[in-house]
């Protein structure tokens, strides 16, 4: 989630001043919580619970720095021991839940919110989050029956308008879903929510936008997962193709296996006719994906470049099996099949072309 804030609540402390040794553990073990210390006070909390198992505000504080050092489970654990002895418990209830959330156990994460709707139905952050377990769960209309009606109210809070927008994305409203995500990529800013509208807006085509999000996501935190490719995406739709080949090159230098940077670098470098390293990005590309269409004909682009056409017409047959109205594969098996000296064959697949076209156009634009 982009920046909902996530916190672990302390137990507030309402000690008497006593000098029995497990009150100056306990008072010491919230002093070193209060000061960052988490190490030590999950030992005095320790020490604290050896000496007075049911003591909840070790229980509860001890849950908390438990989860604060990454130890979820056993910071759930805590804090289901801790619940059946609380009158007041939507404090710990959402202790657990954000426990579940940070462990990406979303299932059970969303349990917790409900509980915590259920009792706080106008809590914002509790509605924040439960959508946005929803979302994690691909619940995605369950997010959006969830924040449409109050959106008016909490527009303005950008944390809102993130899974907001995130919802009406996955519903397939998603020239109204990446509005709102613009909106909080430029209040933030935030690198993230320039990468969900620049990949959103590549998927409706819409390049010179798309690359503008996500240059700016870029600028901002080059870091992100994913961020390299869809700007070299974006770069080599709206023509700038060497600085597309830079992000591909630097996406593969922290994750060589990612399949879209291998695919998009071995088409440029086989469009420049730099075949020898084109057929390295192109194979890997393959390798990971071998019933992708666009690595299976790229590749085939290159087996007949490099003059091994029997194979090429083979791939682009069966892409043409595959998909009989993609016209690309038909366009190239009529060429080829003259190379290999099919005329024939070769005629019939350029009555396919001829059909295909006047079909597309016919269809006009965007059909």
């Amino acid at each position: 989630m982009r920046a909902a804030v996530l916190f672990l609540a302390l137990f507030p402390a309402l000690l008497l001043a006593q000098e029995s040794t497990p009150d100056s553990l306990l008072k010491r073990a919230i002093d070193e919580q209060q000061r960052g210390d988490y190490t030590s006070a999950i030992t005095d909390y320790r020490a604290v619970l050896k000496a007075r198992p049911n003591d909840v505000e070790a229980q509860v504080n001890l849950g908390a720095a438990l989860a604060h050092e990454g130890k979820y489970d056993d910071a759930i654990q805590i804090y289901r021991a801790a619940l059946p002895q609380l009158k007041n418990k939507n404090m710990v209830i959402l202790n657990l839940a954000l426990a579940y959330y940070k462990k990406g156990d979303f299932e059970h994460a969303r349990e917790q919110f409900v509980v915590l709707h259920d009792a706080q139905p106008t809590n914002l952050r509790s509605i924040i989050l439960l959508a946005d377990s929803d979302l994690h769960l691909n619940r995605n209309d369950s997010a959006l029956n969830l924040l449409e009606p109050i959106e008016s109210k909490y527009s303005q809070n950008m944390d809102f308008e993130y899974v907001m927008g995130s919802a009406l994305i996955r519903t397939g409203r998603r020239r109204d879903g990446v509005a709102r995500i613009e909106k909080v990529a430029q209040a933030g800013p935030s690198p993230d929510a320039y990468l969900l509208a620049g990949a959103t807006l590549l998927d409706l085509n819409e390049y010179d936008q798309a690359r503008k999000d996500l240059e700016e996501g870029l600028r901002l935190n080059p870091a992100l997962p994913g961020l390299y490719t869809l700007t070299g995406i974006a770069r080599d739709k709206t023509g700038a193709i060497r600085e597309a080949e830079a992000a591909f090159r630097a996406a593969l230098k922290s994750d060589p296996n990612d399949f879209q940077a291998n695919l998009y670098l071995g088409a440029i470098l086989y469009k420049r006719r730099d075949l020898a390293e084109a057929r390295g990005y192109l194979d890997r590309a393959l390798q990971l994906k071998p019933t992708d269409s666009m690595a299976r004909y790229e590749s085939a682009m290159w087996k007949s470049t490099s003059g091994d056409y029997a194979a090429a017409a083979q791939q682009l047959e069966q892409l043409a099996k595959d998909d009989p109205d993609w016209l690309e594969p038909h366009v190239e098996l009529a060429a080829l099949y003259y190379r290999l000296h099919r005329p024939e064959d070769g005629a019939r697949e350029r009555q396919i072309v001829d059909k295909i076209t006047a079909k597309q156009q016919a269809q006009g634009p965007g059909k």
